[in-house]
């Protein structure tokens, strides 16, 4: 009897745990919202991603890690947002433990994924612009993609920690969402040490990073910038590098801010051992705007990338002609008969021989004149002019 009723508190409390703590209708709002941005990140980034396919032989070496930010928010609303879509909708967790573990696991992948990204671009924009004659020849092509594969290979072994006992994956507290137990703190050494470990070095690091680099970058292009102005020189080159610097500061400082607020509540949810001080609904709001970073990247290369926007309207303007193009190919016209192809051809024979005997009685014409003249030079010995009844009968 005793293990009965321990099996139905263990069944009522990992329900609990895996149930919605939100209204229903707060439930419907969170899973359109996540759908909303699921929808305009696969836009936006399949969009970056199909643009850098079409001009991969153009790429500089910096771009590959645009790209690989454009990958990495571009698969996680594929393979993990629907879950919780769904979840929302459902107004619990479905799958318990499982679905928990690969939600949380992917994720934190990716958002690993994406935070060291950022830093990357940060850093090498930084020795680019202030240690351009140093670093020059480390920041290659080779280079650049081996730090992507760096990048992958660190973010998911940190994040496979969790499943040999180093951590766990359980839902968040508003119960739609599964990441770190950050509240294991005070479980074991183990949580413990995990917990402190990805705070300090795989949050606040690349934070500092990123912050640091972006700041000295900009400080380096306004002296820079200041520096031509006061010589009186106008270039397109200070135009270009100011754009450039301003685009990755928004994305950097865009992901910052982005994810400062789930870092903040993550980490007061660590050392409070009760939950008085942040009802389970203030959770959502982070939660959703830690999300909305997956979105506003695509718009910042559009907006200052004019590389960008002319493939963006080339592509456009292949798909709008497309389908006139096979219509015309493919539909056959109610006038034709059954061998359009052969008509046509047949048609154009005669073109071709009018302008080829055209051509040649051109060609003869230009001769019989170079004749005229030679003979008129050669019966002429004083001058080799030709008279002005040669000149009528040439023209």
């Amino acid at each position: 009897m005793n293990s009965s009723v321990r099996t139905g508190y263990e069944g009522n409390r990992t329900s609990s745990i895996f149930s919605s703590k939100l209204a229903p209708g707060a439930d419907i709002c969170v899973g359109f919202t996540i759908l909303l941005l699921a929808l305009l990140s696969i836009l936006g980034n399949g969009l970056v991603l199909l643009i850098s396919y079409r001009r991969r032989k153009k790429m500089v070496c910096s771009e590959l890690l645009c790209v690989n930010l454009a990958l990495v928010d571009f698969l996680c609303c594929i393979c993990f947002y629907p879950l919780s879509i769904l979840s929302s909708f459902n107004h619990a967790w479905l799958g318990n433990h499982i679905t928990c573990t690969y939600y949380g696991l992917g994720c934190y992948i990716f958002g690993l994924c994406g935070m060291f990204t950022i830093a990357s671009i940060s850093v090498i924009r930084y020795l680019k612009t202030c240690y351009s004659m140093v670093y020059a020849v480390w920041l290659d092509g080779a280079n650049i993609r081996l730090v992507c594969c760096a990048i992958w290979l660190v973010a998911a072994v940190w994040s496979c920690f969790p499943l040999f006992g180093w951590g766990e994956y359980v839902p968040e507290p508003y119960g739609l969402s599964c990441t770190v137990a950050w509240h294991s703190y005070h479980t074991s050494f183990k949580d413990a040490f995990y917990v402190i470990c990805s705070f300090a070095f795989f949050m606040l690091v690349p934070i500092l990073l990123i912050l640091v680099s972006q700041i000295q970058v900009l400080f380096q292009v306004y002296r820079f910038t200041h520096t031509l102005t006061a010589r009186g020189i106008h270039t397109t080159l200070r135009n270009s590098e100011r754009r450039l610097s301003v685009m990755f500061f928004c994305i950097s400082f865009g992901f910052v801010i982005a994810w400062t607020p789930y870092a903040v509540v993550s980490f007061l949810f660590i050392f409070h051992k009760g939950n008085w001080y942040m009802a389970p609904s203030g959770f959502v709001i982070p939660t959703l705007f830690a999300k909305s970073s997956h979105v506003y990247n695509p718009f910042i290369y559009f907006y200052f990338n004019k590389a960008f926007r002319q493939e963006l309207r080339s592509l456009l303007q292949v798909f709008c002609h497309r389908p006139a193009r096979n219509c015309v190919g493919d539909c056959p016209a109610l006038d034709q008969g059954p061998h359009a192809i052969q008509i046509q051809l047949q048609e154009q024979v005669p073109c071709l021989l009018e302008a080829n005997s055209q051509r040649n009685i051109r060609g003869q014409r230009s001769v019989t004149n170079a004749h005229m003249q030679r003979v008129s030079c050669w019966v002429s010995k004083d001058s080799v002019i030709p008279s002005a009844g040669e000149n009528s009968s040439v023209s």
